[in-house]
């Protein structure tokens, strides 16, 4: 039997108009997570480094940060792509190299409640957070707190295609994973450097016109393949 496609989604800058993790060392952070970015810039420590000690510069309550997160716009053809998402049931999940008290936030906020693969933020008394990272692989060669890589892989071995939306960094070594991939961003710019296939897109309303006419024909195909 063929399987129907699942998507991988990214959330900051794809489904939130903005780096929400940017957003919240900004407003909360001590000045010292700039230092810490900028390490982070010129490759001298990997992504997971680089939030566990951002993380761990917060000065937030959770009351705060909950405030903020009910705060965060998101694009606004994101609802339509969903719905055009449940009319063919195609299965979504978050995947996130960012933290998931904001995501799930955002998403409840919605009334959306997918799978959300992303880094785990965990209270610490008062005011602080640490971080921990429940979908970390050793092999992920940008020492990623989530490798989006290791998860579309398991996708593929599960049998279905394994779809990429995404928009960033966190997203390179997964788009060299993804049967396809729908790019935007800095994402688009790496995937067409590195010459690998894929179809451009600047927001979810325009997505969603390309998954109207693309959607209907894969899983059509797929249902003549069983």
């Amino acid at each position: 039997m063929s399987l129907p496609p699942r998507l991988y989604i990214d959330f900051d800058g794809t489904i939130s108009a903005m780096d929400t993790t940017d957003m919240i060392l900004e407003r909360f952070a001590l000045p010292e997570w700039r230092a810490v970015e900028a390490a982070w810039e010129r490759g001298e420590i990997g992504s997971r480094e680089c939030m566990a000690r951002q993380v761990s510069l917060l000065r937030v309550t959770p009351d705060e940060l909950h405030r903020m997160v009910l705060d965060i716009p998101v694009d606004p053809g994101f609802a339509g792509f969903v719905a055009l998402c449940r009319h063919w049931d195609v299965p979504f999940t978050i995947l996130s190299d960012g933290l998931d008290v904001v995501a799930r936030g955002v998403l409840g906020r919605l009334g959306l409640s997918p799978p959300v693969l992303s880094n785990r933020m965990e209270p610490a008394g008062d005011d602080r957070w640490r971080l921990t990272f429940p979908h970390i692989d050793a092999r992920c060669l940008t020492n990623a707190g989530n490798c989006k890589c290791a998860s579309l892989e398991a996708e593929q071995r599960r049998g279905g295609p394994a779809i990429l939306i995404g928009d960033g960094r966190s997203d390179f070594c997964g788009a060299g994973a993804a049967d396809r991939v729908f790019a935007k961003g800095r994402l688009a710019t790496y995937c067409q450097e590195h010459g690998i296939p894929h179809v451009p897109f600047t927001g979810f309303t325009e997505l969603t016109e390309l998954f109207h006419v693309w959607l209907p024909v894969l899983c059509r195909n797929l249902a003549a393949a069983e």
